[in-house]
Parts: C-alpha cells; structure tokens; sequence
C-alpha cells in the first residue's frame, strides 16, 4: 500500500509537466496549433475569431499552421495578465495577438523574433492638447489597461498612481477620450494608428520608452517550436507580404508611421 501510494505521487508530479508539454512534434501529431489570445472586438486589426477578416497575427499564424499540416485554434483569454499564466499551465501552444517583448515577460517566457513593430505612444483628442513631454503626461488622467506593457511604461514614466486609471476594458480609449473618463491614453503605435484611422480627432503624441516589438512567446523549453516559428518569421519580413498585410490591416500610412517610430 505504502509503495503504491509514493507511486502515485510521483505520477501526480510527472503528469502536469506532460500536459503543458507541447512543442513543436507533439502539436503536429495532436493536429491542432492553440494560440492563447485577448479578443478585442473593437480592435480587430490583429485577431479576430472571424475566419473571413482574421487580422493580421492571425493571418500570419494560419500561414504558419499550414505550412505544418495543423489547424489553427484560437483560445480566447479574459485579460492580458492572464496570457502567460495559461500558457504555462498548458492551455495553449503560443501567445498570439499583439503581445509586446518585455524585459518581465522575457523571464517567464521565450519570443519569437520580430513580428510587428511597436513603440509606446501617448495619444490624446481634440480639442485637448497633444502632449509632447513626460511633465505633461504627468499632470493627465492617463488611461491603460492593468497587466499590459503599457501599464508598465506609465508606471515608469513616474505618472502618479492617483492619475492612472488602469480600468479601461480592451479598445475603450477611444471611448473613454470622448466621454472624459481619460484626458490621454498610452497605447501601442500600431493600435494609435488604427484609433486615429476611425476617429480624425486621435492626436499621436509623445513616444514613451525605446522601441519594441510585438512578438509570439512560448514556454522556455519548446526550442522546435521557437525555432519553426522564428525560421517563418523572418522569412515573411524578407517578403512583400509582411508589408502588404501591414496596409491592408493598418493603411497606407503605417509603414512610414512605424518608420518614425523606430528613429
């Protein structure tokens, strides 16, 4: 009895490792590529669970599944900080969906190369002014959203705690602009971009922090996985496609925007 019940324990501890276990054969073999996202539906640009108008991460990661004989599974999370957590229980292969490289992330997490581009923006409306230096930033009621690296940036930028509101819901800045909940917002560049696509009052201003980029991020030990999707990557930025898929989710002014964003 004793012997059974230390056999036991060690099943129990060696199963959970096994069932977050998923690199690159073992997602082959299953059929099905899991990619953990935050579905924002008034900000479509980068995924969507709409098939027809996937966005753009999803666009790329459905290439991605083909090329690997696997069909791509979306698996919707209720928040940003609840990304990493679910992929290191193992409900997903992969982080997709405009998730930015952070030196914090970096530590629980592997990235990918590049995939888009980004840079922290703060972006405010009219008839507001545009704010164009941190002392300025510091005197908004600035809005972001708890758990992102836009939330990071802020708290970095020694903005106030009581003027940051960190309760707005994916894709409400625009919102919360308009009705005066928030006098600025922090926001990655790609996302600004679209924002002031749709409302002509968007006002880009101070780019807070260093360049970044927008990557996908797997568990530390999945190499061939990090390894496939890196090879594809930078593959796809040596081609006309990235760029195109960079218009047609963004316009045709985006590619000159992240161009400044990067200088």
């Amino acid at each position: 009895m004793r012997r059974t019940f230390f056999a036991a324990l060690a099943l129990a501890a060696v199963l959970p490792a096994r069932t977050a276990s998923a690199d690159l054969p073992e997602i082959v073999e299953r059929g099905t590529l899991r990619v953990l996202v935050v579905i924002d539906t008034r900000r479509p640009e980068f995924f969507t669970m709409n098939e027809a108008v996937p966005g753009f991460d999803r666009e790329v990661l459905q290439r991605f599944a083909q090329l690997h004989h696997v069909r791509l599974e979306p698996v919707p999370v209720p928040s940003w900080d609840a990304l990493i957590p679910g992929l290191l229980d193992g409900k997903g292969d992969l982080i997709g969906g405009r998730f930015t490289v952070t030196e914090s992330r970096k530590k629980l997490v592997a990235f990918t190369t590049e995939v888009f581009p980004t840079r922290n923006v703060v972006f405010t409306r009219q008839p507001h002014r545009t704010v164009r230096t941190i002392e300025e930033l510091r005197e908004e009621k600035v809005g972001t959203i708890k758990g992102t690296s836009m939330a990071e940036a802020i708290a970095a930028a020694a903005v106030p705690p009581a003027r940051v509101d960190d309760g707005i819901p994916p894709g409400g800045f625009a919102e919360a602009l308009k009705s005066g909940r928030i006098t600025a917002a922090v926001w990655g560049v790609e996302s600004a971009i679209a924002a002031q696509r749709e409302d002509s009052a968007i006002q880009i201003g101070l780019f807070l922090g260093p360049p970044s980029s927008l990557a996908y991020a797997v568990r530390k030990g999945d190499t061939a996985l990090l390894l496939a999707l890196n090879d594809y990557v930078s593959n796809l930025r040596r081609t006309p496609t990235w760029s195109r898929l960079v218009v047609d989710y963004f316009g045709a002014d985006a590619l000159e925007v992240l161009k400044k964003a990067r200088e």
